[in-house]
């Protein structure tokens, strides 16, 4: 091939300005990445397991905030979640906007994963920066059986409202018998 029928825009290499900008990544990106964060996104146990092994400090935070018990937490991911928590992960980390990883686990309803960070001293009380709890994000998810296992550890959930003043009871949309289930004054 000869430089004549090697275009500035051919689409196998890259050419100063031709090239998208979507191709190129920040260092916060390539950072990410290759840390475990995106080992715990991607459910990469032996991934997580090697940075841990190598010292990297479980409950390490990205740029937003969020750890790797974070992530493992919104996808499910109870091996991981389990490892992260049983090699000192903080139960409680906040991200910058006061989410924990109880609130990721609730609004995506993982159950198992809810009970677990229960069990390593997760607060269901913490609110985020919108004065979320964990259970408002399960009532929004229409996750009943996350709803009832917050409410177990902490029937006061019920009542607390968020800084638009909505109970859990306020964010449920499309269940009526959880939605008067959460009715503040109802008995769990």
């Amino acid at each position: 091939m000869t430089s004549d029928d090697h275009g500035l825009d051919c689409g196998c290499c890259s050419h100063g300005s031709s090239v998208p900008s979507s191709v190129h990544q920040t260092l916060e990106e390539m950072d990410f990445d290759r840390g475990i964060w995106s080992a715990a996104s991607s459910g990469d146990f032996n991934r997580v397991q090697k940075f841990l092994e190598k010292g990297t400090d479980p409950s390490l935070p990205d740029l937003s905030g969020y750890t790797a018990l974070h992530y493992a937490s919104r996808r499910g991911d109870y091996e991981i979640c389990e490892y992260l928590l049983r090699k000192g992960a903080d139960s409680n980390v906040q991200t910058k906007g006061g989410v924990t990883p109880l609130h990721r686990a609730a609004y995506c309803g993982h159950l198992s994963v809810l009970q677990l960070l229960l069990t390593y001293g997760a607060i269901p009380a913490l609110t985020d920066d919108d004065g979320a709890t964990p259970l408002h994000k399960a009532a929004e998810g229409g996750h009943q059986e996350v709803c009832k296992v917050l409410l177990q550890q902490n029937p006061a959930l019920r009542t607390v409202r968020d800084r638009r003043s909505r109970t859990p009871h306020d964010l449920v949309t499309d269940q009526p018998e959880l939605k008067e289930w959460l009715r503040p004054g109802t008995s769990t």
